[in-house]
C-alpha cells in the first residue's frame, strides 16, 4: 500500500523553498518586523502553494500564551449578542487572536464554570458581556490569579465596577429617546423596562425620567412595566400597559427586542404605529430596521465597544502601564425611523 502523501509543509520547508529564514516566514505571517515587499510576496506564494498552516498549539507552548481570547455571553439567542460577538471576533482577528465564545444561558453557575475552565489555560484573557447579572467578586478573583478580565457594555461609566470595563452612557441613551418623544409633542408616555427598576436598564430608565422631568411632564410607576429583555416579555408587558392605560400616545422601551414585542402588542390591540402610538427604543440591533414599521431607536456604539474591549484586554495581557479602568465610548445617537411621529391632533 502506498504511503499516504503528507498534505502540509513545515515552516522550515516553507523557508527553504522561499530562500529565507523561518523567522522571516513567521514575521510575514504575523505581519510584523521589516520584510521587503518582494520577499513577503515570495513567502506568501510558497505558503499558498504548499498549504502551510501554523501549528497553534506549538506556538502557544513556545510563546507561553494561548492564541485565544474568551468571551462570556448571557444568551446567544438574543439578537444583540451575535452582532456584538461578530464585532468582537473581527477585532480579535485583526490582532491575530481567535475568539472562544461561551453562552451561559443565564445559568447562575454557568459563568463560574466557564471562568474556572478557561482562565489561564484555554485563553489569555476574558471578555465578559454585561447582562446585568455579573458576579463582580468572581471576576476579581479571576483577576487575582493573573488572568486579565474586561467587562464589556458596562452601562454606568460614572459608577465603575472595580474591574476594567468599556462603558457607554446609558442615561444619555434614555434621555435622548424620551426627548425625541417630547419634541414630537407627546406628553402621555409609558415605559417598558427590560429589567428590574434598578437592574441593568435602570440607567436608561432614569435618563427617560429625567428628560420628562426637565419638561415638567409627570411620570408615575403605574405608567411603567418591568419585564425581561425578550420579545415575548415586551409583548406581554405592552399588552398589559396599553390595556390598562389606553390614553398613552407613546412608549419608551429600554431595549429593541422587547420593543419589537411591543409593536406586535399594539397591532393586536388594533393600534396604528405611529399614528395612534409612537414607540422608541435603545440599542439599534439589525432587526430594528427590518420590522414593520421600522423601529426608531437610540443606537449604542456596538462596534466601538467590541473594538475597545479587545484592545483593553490585550493591553492588560501585555501589562501595559497606566491603563484606564473605565474606557468611555462615543455617545449614543438617535436613529429616526417609522415607529415615531408627531402626536395626532384630535
Amino acid at each position: 500500500m502506498a504511503k499516504r502523501e503528507r498534505l502540509m509543509a513545515t515552516i522550515k520547508e516553507v523557508a527553504a523553498l522561499a530562500g529565507v529564514t523561518p523567522t522571516t516566514v513567521t514575521n510575514v505571517l504575523r505581519n510584523r518586523g521589516r520584510v521587503g515587499d518582494a520577499t513577503r510576496e515570495r513567502v506568501l506564494e510558497v505558503v499558498a502553494a504548499q498549504g502551510y498552516r501554523p501549528n497553534l498549539n506549538a506556538r502557544a507552548l513556545v510563546e507561553r500564551r494561548a492564541p485565544t481570547l474568551a468571551l462570556m455571553l448571557g444568551c446567544i439567542t438574543n439578537p444583540f449578542y451575535p452582532e456584538f460577538t461578530l464585532q468582537a471576533n473581527n477585532a480579535a482577528r485583526r490582532h491575530g487572536r481567535f475568539l472562544l465564545v461561551c453562552n451561559t444561558d443565564y445559568e447562575p453557575d454557568g459563568g463560574t464554570r466557564f471562568l474556572a475552565d478557561v482562565a489561564g489555560s484555554l485563553s489569555d484573557g476574558i471578555l465578559v458581556a454585561n447582562n446585568g447579572d455579573l458576579r463582580i467578586d468572581e471576576l476579581k478573583a479571576i483577576q487575582a490569579t493573573g488572568t486579565p478580565v474586561v467587562i464589556s457594555i458596562w452601562e454606568l461609566p460614572d459608577d465603575p465596577p472595580g474591574v476594567p470595563c468599556v462603558a457607554f452612557d446609558s442615561h444619555k441613551a434614555g434621555f435622548i429617546a424620551a426627548n425625541h418623544l417630547l419634541e414630537l409633542g407627546h406628553r402621555r408616555i409609558g415605559a417598558l423596562v427590560g429589567s428590574a427598576k434598578n437592574g441593568i436598564h435602570g440607567g436608561r430608565y432614569q435618563g427617560f425620567r429625567d428628560a420628562l422631568r426637565t419638561q415638567k411632564v409627570k411620570h408615575v410607576l403605574a405608567d411603567a412595566r418591568f419585564c425581561s429583555d425578550s420579545f415575548q416579555s415586551g409583548f406581554d408587558a405592552a399588552l398589559d400597559l396599553l390595556s390598562a392605560r389606553p390614553d398613552l400616545t407613546a412608549l419608551f422601551v429600554s431595549n429593541d427586542l422587547p420593543a419589537l414585542g411591543a409593536l406586535n402588542a399594539a397591532a393586536s390591540l388594533g393600534l396604528d404605529v405611529p399614528n395612534d402610538l409612537s414607540i422608541v427604543s435603545v440599542t439599534n440591533i439589525e432587526l430594528a430596521s427590518q420590522s414593520r414599521p421600522s423601529l426608531t431607536t437610540v443606537a449604542i456604539p456596538t462596534a466601538e465597544i467590541a473594538e475597545q474591549s479587545v484592545e483593553l484586554l490585550l493591553k492588560l495581557i501585555a501589562n501595559t502601564p497606566d491603563v484606564a479602568p473605565v474606557i468611555r465610548t462615543a455617545d449614543p445617537v438617535l436613529v429616526k425611523r417609522d415607529s415615531t411621529a408627531p402626536i395626532r391632533k384630535s
